[in-house]
């Protein structure tokens, strides 16, 4: 077996865990998230949520990795045996399941960046989304063939996914991180600088900004702010698990928690200023409000943004360039680290080198990422990341806390290993997040999620539509729910087998002394 890898620096480790929470949804989904739920009111349960959601489990998952030093079905393992085990090899394969999908979103980002130097998309960017770029069927579940001008910069992605997965740790994931982490700032900073000083900015930050606090006394707020906050910052799918294994025994667990939940939310907002201002100057240049121009996710950055990106006053390709190429950065950091997950849990189960943990796991992903190429793409895509998010990430959240929290009665024992190495000391209200706060709000939003869809209760401007976008039981059934089930029983299947005799499950200590 390997020795085990180490980050370079600490600085290195903080980069690669922002780099990871760092992603696509920071930039396309948080500001519409934002706006949708009170604005600038919105940003109290927000900040409530980081302080006894987001941040504690963050502590939870990096004091887990650090003191059991191993990924997260060994970490899983280690703290309470083939029981905890299933919960690490579940988180797992929903990180494969979303590198599959994520990595063909960032190869539409690589192929607008090209296509901004002279706004090819012209004055139908959702036809020349849908269309030109990925020549969409109109049968949702059909694959078709597949969509060459997709294909090739998802192979892209993946060459260069791979070459720093092959570099190990310190080589590659925390080099590349120190590259691309900056860089995003600079570039995204750039981004937002132009767009505050557009005819109308002011427009669409007051949209932003202005506080509705009559909706904190809605409840579906405090949700939409504790699962924004679960989803932005990767925990549980085994990311900050696997990341924080790497550290060295001198490292304060506590600090750097609170740096990344911190630096993840910085980004979130300096995203939704530069995001509503061009939103703002868009809604002035048309003479529409803000409301009739403001969209999430792909339509936002592949519909709305080239529009914008075409009514520049001037410079307009640079602009368009800056963004999309953020949006590859960053996706290109998150996919990094979700992809390592599964190539430290090959190698630690079936006891191979790492390289051949990156060819079989990451080659395997990458071969089935060209379904999401093809004339159907689309659908598949959106089906399974609705369903791997909602049924997946959220459930593994809720179980995870009630296992360590619960079952296993690991709390104690993990705030004493958190406190003898970090300056921030863990008290009472880690332990009462955790133990009540959580589960309650996640509990509470499983409970919403599971009523909505077994239900069919889903809503499309005031129409009940049935399933999630209307699509036929058959393919929600096939892609949605299959997908969602297929993850949990991989996990029993990957558990029943046997570790390799050349990992010594037992022995969890430093390299350098516990």
């Amino acid at each position: 077996m390997e020795q085990r890898s180490q980050w370079g620096t600490r600085a290195g480790f903080i980069l690669a865990a922002v780099g990871s929470a760092v992603g696509l949804g920071n930039i396309w989904r948080f500001p519409y998230v934002a706006y949708e739920n009170g604005g600038g009111a919105f940003f109290i349960p927000y900040l409530f949520a980081l302080l006894t959601a987001g941040i504690p489990i963050l502590i939870l998952e990096f004091t887990m990795g650090h003191k059991y030093r191993g990924s997260a079905p060994l970490s899983f393992f280690r703290l309470g045996g083939k029981k905890a085990e299933w919960l690490g090899w579940w988180a797992i394969f929903v990180s494969f399941v979303i590198s599959t999908y994520y990595a063909v979103i960032i190869a539409w980002a690589m192929k607008y960046t090209i296509y901004s130097f002279d706004q090819a998309w012209g004055d139908d960017t959702a036809g020349f989304l849908f269309g030109t770029v990925l020549e969409l069927g109109d049968v949702p579940g059909q694959a078709g063939g597949l969509v060459a001008g997709v294909a090739i910069p998802l192979l892209l992605v993946w060459v260069i996914t791979l070459g720093i997965l092959f570099a190990g740790v310190k080589k590659g994931i925390e080099l590349a991180n120190k590259i691309f982490i900056p860089t995003l700032v600079v570039i995204f900073l750039i981004v937002v600088i132009r767009a505050v000083t557009l005819d109308g900015a002011l427009l669409g930050l007051d949209a932003f900004f202005k506080p509705n606090f009559e909706q904190l006394s809605n409840p579906k707020v405090w949700v939409a702010a504790y699962g924004h906050i679960f989803f932005s910052l990767s925990i549980a799918f085994a990311i900050m698990i696997t990341y924080s294994s790497y550290l060295p025994k001198k490292s304060d667990i506590t600090n750097n928690a609170f740096i990344t939940g911190f630096a993840n939310s910085a980004f979130e907002l300096l995203a939704g200023i530069g995001v509503f201002s061009a939103l703002g100057f868009m809604a002035a240049s048309q003479g529409v409000a803000v409301s009739d121009v403001a969209s999430a996710g792909v339509g936002l950055a592949f519909v709305v943004f080239p529009q914008i990106i075409s009514e520049f006053p001037g410079m307009n390709g640079l602009f368009g360039v800056l963004f999309f190429l953020s949006l590859t950065l960053a996706g290109l950091t998150s996919l990094i680290s979700i992809c390592e997950t599964y190539v430290a849990g090959f190698s630690e189960k079936f006891g191979i080198t790492r390289n051949k943990a990156v060819a079989f796991g990451v080659g395997l992903a990458a071969v089935i990422s060209f379904l999401f190429a093809t004339n159907g793409g689309l659908y598949f895509l959106d089906v399974a990341d609705y369903f791997i998010n909602q049924f997946g990430i959220a459930a593994i959240g809720l179980i995870e806390v009630v296992a360590i929290a619960w079952f296993f009665k690991k709390l104690p024992e993990l705030q004493d290993h958190a406190n003898a190495v970090s300056d921030i000391r863990l008290g009472a209200w880690w332990q009462i997040c955790l133990k009540f706060i959580t589960p309650l709000v996640l509990g509470y939003m499983m409970f919403g999620l599971l009523k909505l869809n077994l239900l069919k209760q889903h809503t499309k401007n005031g129409e009940v539509i049935g399933n999630y976008e209307g699509y036929s039981d058959i393919f929600i059934l096939n892609f949605g729910w299959m997908v969602a089930a297929g993850v949990i029983i991989l996990g029993f299947i990957f558990t029943a087998m046997k570790w390799n005799k050349n990992t010594d499950v037992d022995a969890y200590q430093h390299a350098d002394g516990e």
